[in-house]
């Protein structure tokens, strides 16, 4: 017999008023419980093996049954404890969320065959209760199984070919399902259907702010440090700086931030972080000069998955022979976001690729992981950033990943492949800031896979690397779509990297969106 996981403590006391997320395993059930903050209500994610007990005693005011990656089919598909339709709030299942209410219910949940993903055409049976004026006459579909048949009771709101019930509601149990994704920016009347349920249903009342977050984070820290030390793993980033900022105001000059500069960064990072960090914080910094050390390490490993794993391991053994040095410090600081963890892999969701700082860490560790974005996507902690006082050029830093250009490299790592990288990289930051584009995109950065190919320059034949310009618009990094630079920017940026970088001859462009891929290319 197995035992309900223990609720999350930080939640004891923040529930009352606010909305939370069930987690069935979904890539947006973090994305779920923003799109509520967004609406200045508080949301939080519990597990869905948690106890309805459990869950009602922290007195939400609604609950929201997340997607999921398993068929309700597939052997060991988590499944709905019916107590969670009792506890006496307002339910809303989210596709696979939906799926387990009708199947709790005595509805019927089939395998029709085909599959319905991206924009889909829907149609609205009834307005009486969710959809009400809503312009709801498409939504972004992510499914294979459907609803087939309504519980008894529940009234049919909505088709697509795909889903005979692709939206069923029963006002008299006040449970309500959607088989799409309101909480995707590409379902266009999505937030308005998450507000009708939270503030028509649910009563709440939209005064939730970053603020909030911040005093929170602040107490779970030095709850979880008590009297002893930490160390912040700074990059630089927006993510670190935040994290850093947030212990700070917790612990004091208790914190020391120590910056590994593994020989992966961008050309002049190192030196920029220095200065900013003197400039801006006012606790000790350590600067560990790890190139050589990082480097060896990666010689001639070329897998992706390899990479993160050894980038991650090294993170931390320099961290630790870090924190034996300023007296076994036990505690380390990172700005991991809630991105980061989902891509990696939960406990239901999918992995689609470890990050350093998640699925790359080694099990044997000496410290404690201290993460006060763990919860938060990007947007969120520049919001949360802005609060704190950070400077607005750190910010709006685009995204740059923990493991560096070793996974902008596409092959093995090597000084000649970062140095053309770098040149290249910084050709692109150039034009796009000098084009006023750097605020519009999410990450625009350059690619050097390992493959050459003959070019001509002078007369004469060319055998050189090609770099790839990768460049995406995207809200919270979990979908994006590539960016529509103008012709003559691209051509100024082609002809400067060809000119100017050693052992280039071809710039390409990536006019690849996520799905079907993803944002970095490794």
């Amino acid at each position: 017999m197995t035992t309900a996981p223990p609720i999350d403590p930080a939640l004891e006391g923040a529930a009352p008023g606010g909305v939370l997320v069930v987690d069935f395993g979904a890539q947006y059930s973090q994305l779920i419980a923003r799109r509520i903050r967004e609406c200045r209500v508080f949301s939080a994610i519990v597990p869905h093996d948690a106890s309805p007990e459990s869950v009602a005693a922290l007195n939400p005011a609604g609950i929201v049954l997340s997607g999921g990656p398993a068929s309700v089919w597939a052997d060991g598909a988590p499944s709905l404890d019916p107590g969670f339709l009792d506890i006496g709030v307002p339910v809303l299942g989210i596709c696979y969320g939906m799926q387990v209410v009708a199947q709790a219910l005595g509805g019927e949940v089939a395998k029709t065959g085909a599959g319905e993903f991206g924009k889909t055409a829907l149609s609205v049976e009834s307005r009486e209760g969710m959809f009400g004026d809503l312009p709801a006459s498409t939504a972004w579909m992510s499914h294979r199984d459907a609803v087939v048949r309504a519980p008894e009771g529940f009234r049919v709101s909505a088709r697509t070919p795909g889903s005979p019930v692709a939206a069923m509601e029963s006002r008299s149990r006040r449970t309500y399902g959607v088989q799409f994704h309101p909480e995707v920016v590409h379902t266009p009347f999505g937030t308005d259907l998450l507000k009708w349920f939270l503030f028509e249903e649910c009563d709440c009342a939209p005064t939730w702010t970053a603020s909030h977050l911040i005093e929170e984070q602040v107490a779970r820290i030095r709850a979880q440090v008590g009297d002893g030390t930490a160390m912040c793993a700074l990059s630089g980033g927006v993510d670190s700086a935040v994290a850093a900022l947030l212990v700070h105001r917790a612990i004091g000059d208790r914190l020391t931030c120590v910056f590994v500069d593994h020989g992966l960064l961008r050309l002049n990072e190192a030196e920029q972080v220095e200065q900013a960090f003197g400039h801006h914080f006012n606790v000790p910094l350590v600067h560990v000069r790890a190139a050589d050390r990082f480097l060896a390490k990666l010689e001639g490993v070329t897998e992706p998955e390899r990479k993160r794993k050894i980038i991650g391991e090294e993170f931390i053994r320099t961290f630790e022979a870090e924190a034996e040095a300023l007296g076994d410090t036990k505690f380390l600081v990172q700005g991991t976001l809630y991105s980061d963890v989902i891509e990696s892999g939960s406990r239901d969701a999918s992995k689609i690729k470890s990050h350093h700082n998640v699925g790359g860490l080694p099990e044997d560790m000496a410290v404690e992981l201290v993460e006060p974005l763990r919860q938060l996507f990007k947007d969120e902690v520049r919001v949360v950033g802005e609060e704190l006082g950070l400077p607005e050029r750190m910010v709006w830093r685009q995204p740059f990943p923990g493991p560096g250009l070793a996974i902008r490299i596409i092959g093995d790592v090597t000084q000649e492949r970062l140095d053309i990288l770098r040149q290249a990289d910084f050709v692109l930051q150039e034009e796009i800031r000098r084009a006023g584009l750097y605020r519009d995109l999410w990450q625009s950065f350059a690619v050097l896979p390992a493959v050459r190919s003959v070019g001509v320059q002078g007369d004469e034949r060319t055998y050189a690397y090609p770099i790839v310009i990768r460049a995406v618009t995207s809200d919270d990094a979990m979908t994006a779509d590539w960016a529509r630079l103008p012709h003559d920017l691209l051509e100024t940026i082609s002809n400067r990297i060809i000119n100017e970088v050693d052992g280039v001859n071809r710039v390409v462009l990536d006019l690849t969106s996520k799905p079907p891929g993803t944002i970095e290319w490794e």
